[in-house]
């Protein structure tokens, strides 16, 4: 769990995408204090690792602490890949993701294959290896065998909790549904890391960061701050930067010719996103349930409706 020797791109040497991590915690990510002391801790527990596995003995009764294995769970939008990339930086690793994309097939046994080699390439990269939409990978492994594809199902999972028993690095998985997780993964993950929605505090560090000072402002910058993060409670930051997204050429498209950037755009855009998660999409719901497993398990390996 060591910095990686240089930061340089080394993604020509992997068939995984390594790269460079782009942000770090210190400034780049905007989070709950409970969630940046939970950091503080896991990130404190990598850099003394030495200490306390070596020096103190502690290895002799945790063999297989040798990882670090964090979970990131909470509402969509919350930044929780961001911190993941933002946590190699600061650790000074290289940065390794992995989607549903990068690892289904249809092929026997193919999955299996495809994680166990993202293993194999982060611990050649000395990368931080993180796992997006993890519940489809750490549901519950089925009791109830009732076709081909669920034994696939089954060894899929079993051999990702024999990667991680072995693995050496530091692997991050995150999901929207964290009781979806089997209890043979939860209790190998040693530190879960909830991301909650921002408070008011938090909101108004994300509106001073994304209302970026280039941007032409009709009104007191520090005013406007208050009123929006006061008006997007209940938002997450991805949705406020959709806000903006929204309100900044609606500030342009209102006069060309000296655009400013009015409290009632940011707030007719705030209305618009409010609108867009009642109507737009499915509302998903947690469910333990195995049915639930399975059906995650064949969406992992590209067995679809």
């Amino acid at each position: 769990m060591t910095a990686a020797e240089n930061s340089t791109d080394t993604s020509h040497r992997s068939p995984h995408a390594v790269r460079t991590p782009r942000t770090t915690l210190g400034g780049d990510v905007v989070l709950a204090p409970e969630t940046r002391r939970m950091f503080d801790e896991a990130i404190g527990a990598m850099r003394h690792h030495k200490t306390i596995y070596s020096d103190w003995g502690f290895g002799s009764v945790d063999p297989t602490g040798r990882n670090m294995i964090l979970n990131f769970y909470g509402p969509p939008g919350t930044g929780k890949t961001l911190a993941a990339e933002a946590l190699a930086g600061t650790l000074g690793l290289p940065y390794l993701r992995l989607g549903i994309a990068e690892l289904e097939s249809k092929f026997v046994g193919e999955t299996a294959k495809n994680i166990s080699a993202a293993f194999n390439a982060a611990a050649t990269e000395g990368a931080l290896l993180f796992f997006d939409e993890a519940d489809t990978l750490l549901g519950a492994r089925l009791s109830s065998v009732t076709q081909g594809i669920d034994n696939e199902i089954n060894a899929m999972r079993s051999t990702l909790l024999i990667e991680l028993e072995r693995f050496e690095g530091v692997a991050v998985f995150a999901t929207n549904f964290a009781k979806n997780y089997d209890s043979a993964f939860v209790s190998r993950i040693r530190y879960h890391i909830a991301f909650k929605l921002p408070d008011l505090e938090g909101r108004k560090q994300l509106w001073a960061k994304m209302l970026v000072p280039g941007a032409p402002l009709a009104e007191d910058r520090e005013t406007l701050i208050e009123r929006c993060a006061t008006a997007s409670e209940g938002l997450s930051g991805r949705e406020i930067r959709t806000v903006l997204r929204t309100a900044f050429p609606r500030a342009i498209q209102d006069n060309e010719q000296e655009p400013r950037v009015q409290w009632t755009h940011l707030e007719s855009a705030i209305a618009d996103v409010r609108t867009a998660r009642r109507n737009v999409g499915k509302h998903h719901h947690a469910d333990d349930g195995e049915s639930a497993s399975a059906e995650a398990g064949r969406r992992m390996l590209g067995f679809k409706d």
